[in-house]
């Protein structure tokens, strides 16, 4: 895969000032390469999924256009948002709203630089708990369970089955319940259903899959 579109702390620097790139909140990642920074919020939001999809090895904000390389005399250039390196494949991701006017041009260009293009419009990932609960949830990325912690949990897993997320928190005695039990999610150790509903006290946690 090229990376053609990947920057240096200066570059991206650069870029912000005249492209209108800037950071939404949440402001933490998990899986971000580089330097994040976003067109619009509905970006960010986008990439809170993309941190939290399992099939994503990584992303990087992309802050400098694609152009088009027919040759012509003033050649067309588009942003997109992101590049994504899944276990498959390799994606440039433009969101955009569901009427946005379609590139014709850019699938090719991207093939050619070693990317497939995916067009994503704001209504394929705004509806339902998914998208909220992935914002609540990465606000929390870079945090960590301490051993202790993690041992009792587990070991009451490993008891139960299950536990409800009330019930995760109160197991907590080392350090912040919240930040403690989400790092164990994001870093695969616990699993929570993100689709069914809103996360709550009554969400049932497990133990992830080995």
């Amino acid at each position: 895969m090229k990376t053609v579109s990947a920057h240096a702390a200066g570059d991206d620097a650069r870029d912000f000032q005249f492209q209108h790139y800037r950071s939404f909140f949440p402001f933490a990642t998990l899986k971000c390469v580089g330097r994040p920074l976003y067109r619009s919020q509905e970006a960010r939001d986008y990439a809170c999924l993309l941190d939290l999809d399992p099939t994503v090895l990584s992303w990087r904000s992309v802050t400098r256009p694609i152009t088009n390389d027919s040759g012509a005399r003033k050649p067309r250039k588009h942003f997109v948002d992101f590049a994504v390196q899944t276990e498959s494949e390799a994606l440039l991701v433009d969101i955009g709203r569901a009427d946005a006017r379609i590139i014709t041009w850019i699938a090719g260009v991207a093939e050619r630089q070693g990317y497939r293009y995916q067009a994503v419009s704001l209504s394929e990932f705004g509806r339902g708990p998914r998208l909220q609960n992935a914002k609540d949830l990465i606000r929390y990325a870079g945090c960590d369970a301490p051993l202790g912690d993690r041992i009792r949990i587990l070991a009451a897993l490993e008891e139960m089955g299950t536990l409800t997320l009330a019930e995760c928190l109160s197991s907590v005695r080392e350090s912040k319940p919240m930040p403690t039990i989400v790092a164990m999610i994001l870093t695969g150790i616990l699993e929570i259903d993100l689709d069914e509903a809103l996360l709550g006290p009554d969400s049932i946690v497990r133990r992830a899959a080995k």
